[in-house]
């Protein structure tokens, strides 16, 4: 006879023994002034352990996009290779972004023989510039299965770093991977292409103002909101969703989740504060700007957000965050899941990232200042980005699409699929005085008195926020809200740079033509300006939208406006292969037609895999798990209907539930056969196969999971498989 015993008993017990014992906290650590950037060979520690000249090139290099020669880089790697060995690094490695959304690392030990019995440190130029790991990762089509050569190449404007653990300390050095053939392979060398083709365009357009003196380059600023949750590890290893796709494919919402609103920047517990603590000391030592710690909406919600940093720095440094949660976790008996929709009916996780421009000089380009309406230089910034939104929508929406995102976008939680442009009342009243030809005023948001004597008058800015809408402007930035919490920021910030410099380039062009002499009056200038301002206005402003992006009215808005809905992946990413894309990434030289078509291949063939192991996990969990124990259940409560009639006592009641259970069953055994006929019918081309997947493998999982959550809510208690909701949500 079959028996099965209370499944998670031990997990719940045990998750609850590591919350005792981490009560003390993490107290002790030091100051941030005394271990910030120890573990990286930044600038500061170059200038104190490099020779001038070679110091002058590494900043060369830095700033002006410079070559350095091989005797720098054997000066250099020396230096590094001292420094690090000194920090306690065995080994090395090229640490990279293959397509495969995570990083990569080959080590090497830094010690080899010395012929007499013992060892030297080596490390030399050589195997600092260049690398060769093996590449097979995803191609979309560049590579043949058999073609195994790539190369890394370092990044000498992002700093090496050393990644420790109990007993291990590696150099990391950030690098660019590249085919044979010289194709990216990779999510960096797009993202600085598109970095060199903004500084082209917008340096134009300094020009124009007479701005550009002393400026040397332009280039885009990132500071990154990551979102996520913490599971208690036993909890977590319990499911096997969420162990293999780090998503609950079944669960029955539990009576309270976060309808109360209180988890939302409340206390910390003391186990989830000691672990931000020491994810932000490690962060620290990484050179990483956390600032930022707090609860989010969700139960077991959080966030941790940096300051501002150039792009690309901000994207390596995003890649550490994300790794450095994970890795943390563990110590403190978490497991930290970073997928967008973890959990069914509460909210799921985005990574709002937010975008600008800066000189090298510090000057931020999309700073309105206080008379905004005199500011012309701003203008034209601004423009430029709501006209790239909206003639390249398809691009940006393509740029974040994926399997895990599909679930969050477009929910009461997070932007909708439509691209749209906020500008707050300010910004919004500004460009209805570009459209008329003329800005004459800046609204003000003035002062707001709290009406107590004790409390301070506060300044109220010009206009409020929008957490609806998917490309917001908050005072000094554009924030992407429509991002993805597992996703590496190096795709979307490389679309937003191309497409921006596009419209730079097409708002330079037309001053430039329109202008009728090489040095301008201010008046002829400003006329020229804002005419060309004038007609980007009337054809782009369809794009801005500061109401609810969340509303039906919008949706039937935005279909009157001719604005792209692409609601799944499979809908997006087709995008990528049109011929606008594949003439914006050319002309810029960020991406050539073959490096485009293979990313539109990859991510398609992700979204395919990503919900194949999903649909897979659920048929696995349903015929391992859940029917075996609604058959107990069922046998249990056919003993008592039996037992309750031999006693002489009516078992009408306890039959029919036994009846209501038994054809749930039936109809959940026969919708895994379903759902396993759909998964078999996916064909192998990757675009037809995407759309099988998002019109039939996805509605027969959904139907699948109401089944079985409807399982969860018959079966006994004790009999259930696996954690519940309420266990995940609120055991700390």
């Amino acid at each position: 006879m079959m028996t099965i015993t209370d499944p998670h008993s031990e997990a719940v017990a045990a998750s609850t023994k590591w919350q005792n014992q981490s009560a003390a906290g993490n107290a002790g650590s030091q100051r941030i002034d005394e271990i910030y950037g120890t573990d990286v060979f930044d600038l500061r520690k170059m200038r104190e352990r490099l020779p001038k000249g070679t110091y002058k090139s590494v900043m060369a290099a830095v700033s002006n996009g410079q070559r350095l020669s091989q005797l720098d880089a054997d000066v250099i790697a020396t230096a590094m290779k001292d420094w690090a060995i000194e920090r306690g690094a065995t080994h090395y490695c090229h640490w990279f972004q293959p397509m495969t959304g995570q990083t990569a690392e080959k080590h090497d030990g830094l010690s080899i023989p010395d012929g007499e019995g013992g060892v030297v440190f080596q490390l030399s130029g050589s195997d600092l510039v260049q690398g060769e790991p093996d590449a097979s990762f995803p191609s979309g089509g560049l590579r043949a299965t058999f073609e195994a050569r790539g190369y890394t190449a370092w990044d000498p404007t992002s700093p090496a770093f050393i990644v420790r653990g109990a007993n291990y300390a590696t150099l990391c050095i950030p690098t660019a991977f590249v085919s044979w053939n010289g194709e990216a392979l990779d999510k960096k060398i797009p993202l600085l292409r598109s970095i060199d083709a903004l500084n082209s365009q917008a340096m134009r357009v300094l020009k124009i103002f007479g701005t550009d003196a002393g400026v040397s380059s332009v280039g885009s600023t990132l500071g990154v909101e990551q979102e996520y949750f913490l599971v208690d590890r036993s909890l977590y290893h319990a499911r096997p969703d969420l162990s293999t796709c780090d998503r609950t494919l079944f669960g029955s919402r539990p009576p309270k989740h976060q309808q109360l609103e209180d988890h939302y920047f409340g206390s910390i517990q003391p186990r989830v504060l000691s672990f931000m603590a020491d994810v932000e000391d490690e962060l620290y030592r990484l050179g990483v700007p956390v600032r930022t710690r707090h609860n989010e909406v969700a139960p077991g919600q959080y966030e941790i957000a940096p300051l501002f940093e150039s792009s690309n720095i901000a994207c390596d440094h995003q890649m550490l965050v994300m790794e450095t949660l994970k890795r943390v976790a563990g110590r403190y008996g978490f497991a930290c899941i970073l997928h967008e929709k973890p959990f069914a009916g509460v909210n799921g996780s985005g990574k709002h990232n937010n975008w600008s421009l800066s000189t090298n000089t510090g000057v931020n380009l999309l700073d309105p200042q206080d008379e905004t309406h005199t500011n012309l230089q701003f203008m034209v910034f601004m423009c430029a980005v709501i006209r790239a939104v909206d003639v390249h929508a398809d691009l940006l929406r393509a740029s974040i699409a994926s399997a895990s995102n599909d679930h969050r976008l477009g929910a009461n939680e997070a932007p909708p699929a439509i691209i749209s442009v906020f500008l707050g009342d300010m910004l919004a009243d500004l460009v209805e005085q570009l459209e008329k030809g003329a800005t004459s005023r800046t609204l003000k948001g003035g002062n707001l008195d709290l009406g107590a004597r004790t409390l301070p008058t506060l300044r109220r800015d010009s206009g409020d926020r929008n957490r609806t809408s998917p490309f917001a402007f908050t005072g000094n930035k554009f924030e992407f809200r429509a991002v993805g919490s597992s996703a590496s920021v190096a795709w979307p910030n490389t679309v937003i740079n191309t497409i921006v410099a596009e419209s730079l380039d097409y708002l330079a062009t037309e001053i430039e033509g329109k202008l009728k002499s090489a040095s301008p009056t201010e008046a002829q200038l400003e006329k020229v300006v804002k005419t060309v301002l004038q007609q980007v206005v009337k054809e782009h402003k369809r794009v801005i939208f500061n109401g609810d992006g969340y509303s039906e009215a919008w949706h039937q808005e935005a279909e009157k406006r001719g604005l792209p809905n692409f609601r799944s992946t499979p809908d997006a990413l087709p995008a990528l292969m049109t011929p606008k894309a594949r003439n914006v990434f050319k002309k810029y030289k960020v991406l050539s037609r073959a490096e485009l078509d293979s990313r539109a291949e990859i991510f398609t063939e992700q979204y395919i895999t990503r919900m194949r192991i999903e649909a897979e996990t659920m048929i696995s969990m349903a015929r391992q798990l859940i029917l075996p124990a609604a058959f107990e259940h069922q046998r249990r409560v056919a003993q008592t209907v039996t037992a309750t009639e031999q006693a002489g006592v009516d078992a009408t009641d306890i039959r029919e539930a036994l009846e209501t259970v038994a054809g749930l069953v039936g109809r959940f055994k026969s919708q895994a056969d379903r759902l396993e006929a759909a998964l078999a019918g996916v064909p192998h081309d990757a675009h037809k196969g995407a759309r099988v997947v998002r019109d039939e493998v996805f509605p027969a999982m959904q139907a699948l999971r109401d089944l079985g959550d409807g399982l969860e809510d018959a079966v006994a208690a004790g009999l259930w498989p696996m954690p519940t909701y309420r266990e995940l949500l609120t055991i700390r």
